[in-house]
């Protein structure tokens, strides 16, 4: 840049601008005082640049020499730190290192202190709270009311849509019903499917009629004269212990879909999912019994699903069948007879000479009339697994009754956490099939594990879209039981914490607690939950029963393998014998191996060995007690021998007296002494133990001062194991 000087006058003006711009001098830097002196120094400069133009390296140079005039212009920099090397850097808030010697950092020799991992927070704070909690999903929902459902955002809902793999254009696009759980999944809270019938073909449907009551109440045989079978004799022990599913042709030409469950307390469970997926409950009560826990149980599954009850009196034949007495305890446990003006129907049947069959034909299909059982026929199938086992030859096989549409051979289906393409439909009866309609009990095959008993069955389009969903259900599961897991530890902290607070001086030993390992294997996935939970029943203060495994189907190596790395006895129940070289191997290892086939048998097999287990309880028990009659003195003995003793004589009254255990002397009934025993003798003899009517001589160590008439009690530490107990019902328990 240049500049050209015309005049004097413009000079000056022009070349303090130019300084000031140049050196970042103001024109108020410029003091009065020295104006004089600037004005000398001017015109030299102005005469060397006068008349010529000036480029910018000539000029910074003649800038330069002007800057060498420090004394005739005050500066004053906008920057702070210059101005603190004139004046004192504290005045102006800043810190200005002090020149020294810099001192060498000494290293820590000592060993790093390890921190335990803490774990980052998650984004959503709230989504341990969103475990507990179900929302209803629905097929074309968008994604505006899925996030106002589960509680999030809506771009939260969009980032997972776009994790799945699903294009995101609007909010308020709709979204499948399978996409909407997978988000929902991810969100963390559980999702219920609604299905609308909304142009679908509705039609009537067989009823689901669900038959319960107490063991031994002729269930299944009540079943079986209605179709003409016999499929109690088939059952080992001759109780249920499957829970069954048929159709039953009516003489009237209309068919009923049967499900038979299990009596025995330990079958709780299939119980409760028979009345979940059943239209009406057959109330079985024997007429000679009457009403016993599990009819009460039954009758609570019954009415927690809403379900509404007919009530079959059997064992109408016998000699003792009373069955106005069974009316009068249903209505006791509050069930309305239509004898008493209520609207449950009661029926008194036999099985055996089969009568009242018809009457009780007749009362369900009122029943079913009344009301007015209707399904969607077309469109994805909705099903529920009553049943699973693993075959051979076929792999895992799901017992299935359909609630709504059809399924359909060949479709991709999630039944649980697991999936799989339907390779064969069978029906009850073992016929291969393409299709199952409502109500209908089939048998599928094809599926990739074997799926839980009371899982639902639904349909996908695709195998991706099966994949994807039985993945996001593990990871939920899973996810699901580590934090019960992790809630039940802190509990268990807790209790204990308590306890420690709670305990004050000196405290009872407690009994050590040993624990039980056990392996169940059984023929179909209900009767594998239903010996788990019962053996889980069996906890008890001394022993606690660990279940580390539970599959279905025979006896297998790696159960062998399981079972000696953990410490573990294999329990098989309904399953065959396992072959030689198994049975080899596991006498090999130590390793139990039992097999059973009636469930009274296993649980009691159980319960005594926990009893034997059990370390017990050790208890001061008095075995025997004597009378003293005389006392006797023993004189004039060495020194070497001791002072001198002094001997009851007594009788024994009651027990034995044993020479090893611990006297205690009563006078007056009031304790006097405790010690041990020094002598005991019969007729000049040592012995160990007196029994009870015969006379002998007592030394107690450390005390002579006895009297005629003092009561001497012999007391004997026992150990008291715990008691197996097993009710009429059928219920088990352990006693401590």
């Amino acid at each position: 840049m240049a500049w050209r000087v015309a005049g004097k006058k413009g000079t000056f003006t022009s070349l303090t601008k130019a300084l000031a711009v140049r050196s970042r001098y103001t024109a108020a830097s410029v003091s009065k005082s020295n104006l004089e002196e600037v004005q000398r120094t001017i015109p030299v400069l102005v005469g060397q640049i006068q008349g010529c133009f000036l480029n910018a390296a000539q000029w910074k140079s003649n800038c330069t020499n002007l800057l060498t005039y420090r004394t005739s212009i005050r500066c004053f920099h906008a920057s702070p730190e210059t101005l603190a090397w004139k004046k004192e850097p504290e005045a102006l808030g800043l810190k200005i290192q002090k020149k020294g010697k810099f001192k060498k950092r000494t290293k820590d020799s000592s060993p790093p202190v390890e921190a335990p991992y803490v774990p980052p927070k998650l984004k959503r704070a709230a989504s341990s709270s969103l475990s507990d909690r179900t929302v209803e999903i629905f097929d074309g929902m968008t994604i505006v009311e899925l996030a106002k459902r589960c509680g999030v955002s809506i771009p939260v809902v969009q980032d997972i849509l776009k994790n799945v793999g699903e294009k995101v254009d609007s909010e308020y696009d709709p979204l499948s019903i399978d996409i909407s759980e997978l988000v929902a999944m991810e969100i963390g809270v559980n999702v219920r499917r609604l299905h609308s019938n909304e142009g679908a073909e509705v039609l009537p449907r067989p009823p689901v009629v669900t038959v319960m009551g107490h063991v031994d109440h002729g269930k299944t045989s009540l079943l079986d004269a209605l179709r003409l079978t016999s499929v109690a004799a088939k059952e080992a022990g001759g109780i249920t212990q499957h829970l069954g599913a048929f159709v039953v042709g009516m003489s009237s030409g209309a068919s009923i879909t049967f499900l038979d469950t299990p009596g025995h307390a330990a079958f709780s469970a299939m119980r409760q999912r028979g009345a979940a997926v059943t239209d009406i409950v057959v109330l079985v009560v024997a007429a000679d019994d009457g009403v016993m826990p599990q009819t009460l149980e039954a009758m609570s599954h019954a009415k927690a699903a809403d379900v509404p009850i007919v009530v079959a009196v059997n064992k109408c034949d016998k000699p003792a069948a009373n069955p106005e007495k069974v009316k009068i305890q249903l209505a006791t446990e509050g069930l309305a007879l239509e004898e008493m003006g209520g609207d449950i129907q009661v029926v008194e049947v036999s099985a055996v000479t089969k009568t009242g069959l018809d009457k009780l034909e007749e009362a369900l299909l009122l029943q079913a009339e009344m009301m007015d059982l209707k399904s969607r026929v077309d469109g994805p199938a909705q099903a529920y697994v009553v049943e699973a086992r693993v075959d051979r030859g076929r792999g895992p096989l799901a017992t299935a009754i359909v609630k709504a549409g059809t399924l359909v051979c060949g479709q991709h289906v999630v039944v649980g956490a697991e999936w799989g393409k339907i390779r064969a439909i069978r029906d009850m009866l073992g016929k291969s099939t393409d299709r199952a309609r409502p109500a209908m009990p089939v048998e599928i095959e094809g599926l990739k594990g074997l799926p839980m008993a009371g899982d639902d069955i639904i349909v996908v389009h695709s195998e991706e879209r099966a994949r994807m969903l039985s993945a996001g259900r593990k990871k939920k599961f899973e996810k699901d039981r580590l934090g019960r897991k992790m809630e039940s530890e802190k509990l268990g902290a807790l209790v204990s914490e308590s306890n420690l607070e709670d305990e004050e001086g000196e405290v009872e030993e407690k009994p050590k607690r040993v624990e039980m390992t056990i392996i169940v294997k059984a023929d179909v996935q209900g009767t594998v939950q239903a010996v788990t939970d019962a053996l889980k029943s069996l906890d008890s203060p001394q022993v606690f029963v660990n279940i580390v495994h539970g599959g279905v189907g025979p006896i297998s190596e790696s159960d062998v393998d399981l079972a000696q790395a953990c410490g573990a006895f294999i329990v098989g129940f309904s399953i065959p014998t396992p072959p030689g070289s198994i049975n080899q191997a596991a006498n090999k290892a130590g390793i139990k191996i039992k097999i059973h086939r009636v469930i009274y048998h296993l649980l009691e097999d159980i319960g005594n060995s926990i009893v034997e287990k059990a370390p017990g309880t050790f208890e001061t028990k008095v075995s025997g007690e004597a009378q003293i009659l005389s006392i006797f003195e023993l004189k004039g003995r060495s020194k070497a021998k001791g002072d001198d003793v002094k001997i009851a004589g007594c009788r024994v009254i009651d027990g034995r007296l044993i020479r090893s255990s611990t006297m205690r002397l009563l006078r007056s009934g009031e304790f006097v002494f405790e010690g041990s025993c020094a002598s005991l003798k019969r007729e000049k003899q040592d012995v160990e133990a007196v029994g009870k009517g015969n006379e002998c001589g007592l030394v107690i160590q450390n005390w002579d001062d006895f009297k005629v008439g003092d009561v001497i009690q012999c007391l004997e530490q026992v150990n008291r194991k715990p008691k197996f107990i097993s009710s009429q019902s059928g219920a088990v328990r352990i006693e401590c």
